[in-house]
């Protein structure tokens, strides 16, 4: 991907060509071998970075003006810092393979018209200084880079992430295999939210149609044409995601005593269901196999004379060390109190929030977020906009 995103660009191709040993990896940009003075006033040799800013691989307007470096300080030739660069110190792992101890600011008047503008007038400004004492520094090497970018799961390069400066940590849910059993409203929303992530491989689990009435509690808009084609749910949001990553697997069929085992060997697993006999077969499967998952759930009524909605949207997390607490807050009986949400309520915002506050727990779990407590039982009450936190690994302070 790297040299397909240099050839791409005449901004990138324009480094390249005119020496400079160019490298892309994780949507950041690389010139590496750019000779500075260090404060012993010797010749070393740095590496510049800087985050792109890509639409459909094509670089834009850089988004500002800063670049990282690897290196010590650069220095005049006399061992002074550089003025005409701004600089904080602090080491900094961008992603891995990519591990900086500078931030530079040098900002022209109209900023940077592109990415050969921004590196070359970084680059000129820290080897002129090299150049003074050894003439023969130059960062115009014409070395040929060999692309360490690896076989992304995505189709196009997660600028998101390195913009933000936290492609490093992004690599922290790049589980091998995942599943998703059940794709109604809050299913869908988390297979939304997953697909961003660089998990290898997203298995989806579902044996209904995408029908009329899911296009209202889901992510996105189907046309008219797409309901018409009845696509298996699983199908149809694999051809979605599939525009943008590899390793969206559909599995057209509902799981039973006979099929349970299919999620044998995932390295976790979201169950979306709705049906209490079904996520008792399956999360005792889980359980027994040792698998961690986190079961999700809404339980609402409406109140008649007022003519609105109450109830609450729950999260539990169950690992390996820890779901003896499963059964006391999860529905396990097909017994229960009167949940509308099974009469398919049109509540595409409380979907969403089911699954926002799922995969913040999952990368809580993965250790993409903090995590204070390690509660696995969570819940917000709609009429109280309360959220509570249960089952926590660690005393609470008083």
């Amino acid at each position: 991907m790297s040299q397909e995103l240099i050839s791409l660009n005449p901004d990138l191709q324009k480094l390249q060509d005119e020496g400079y040993e160019v490298e892309i990896c994780n949507g950041y940009l690389m010139v590496h071998s750019v000779p500075y003075v260090n404060s012993l006033c010797g010749i070393a040799i740095g590496t510049l970075v800087t985050d792109l800013t890509l639409n459909n691989d094509q670089t834009q307007r850089p988004g500002d003006h800063q670049v990282w470096f690897a290196g010590d300080q650069p220095c005049n030739k006399d061992g002074n810092h550089i003025t005409a660069i701004g600089c904080r110190s602090a080491t900094q792992t961008l992603c891995e393979g990519i591990v900086v101890q500078h931030r530079f600011s040098c900002k022209p008047k109209d900023g940077y018209s592109d990415y050969y503008a921004k590196m070359s007038r970084y680059i000129e400004i820290i080897s002129n200084q090299a150049q003074a004492i050894d003439s023969s520094a130059n960062a115009r090497t014409f070395k040929p880079i060999k692309s360490s970018e690896e076989n992304s799961v995505f189709l196009f390069t997660d600028s998101a992430s390195s913009r933000s400066g936290i492609a490093n940590l992004t690599r922290k849910t790049a589980m091998n295999k995942i599943a998703i059993v059940g794709l109604g409203g809050t299913g869908s929303y988390v297979l939304d939210l997953v697909a961003k992530t660089h998990t290898l491989e997203i298995h989806l689990f579902d044996g209904d149609e995408f029908l009329q009435h899911n296009a209202f509690r889901a992510p996105g808009a189907p046309s008219f044409e797409t309901l018409k084609k009845k696509l298996a749910k699983v199908d149809y949001y694999a051809g979605i995601y599939g525009e943008m990553r590899r390793g969206v697997i559909p599995h057209k069929g509902y799981l039973d005593d006979d099929t349970v085992n299919q999620l044998a060997g995932f390295d976790f697993v979201f169950l979306c269901v709705d049906k209490s006999a079904v996520r008792k077969l399956i999360s005792d499967f889980l359980h027994n196999q040792k698998i961690p998952f986190i079961d999700v759930g809404m339980e609402l009524e409406i109140i008649e004379d007022q003519q609105c909605l109450i109830g609450t949207c729950r999260t539990t997390l169950s690992t390996p060390e820890k779901f003896d607490h499963f059964q006391q807050h999860v529905s396990l009986s097909e017994k229960g109190v009167n949940d509308l949400y099974e009469s398919n309520i049109q509540i595409a915002e409380l979907n969403a929030l089911n699954a926002a506050m799922a995969v913040i727990k999952w990368k809580k779990y993965c250790g993409f977020y903090q995590d204070c407590y390690k509660e696995h039982q969570s819940a917000y009450a709609i009429n109280a906009h309360q959220l509570t936190r249960d089952e926590i690994d660690i005393e609470e302070p008083t």
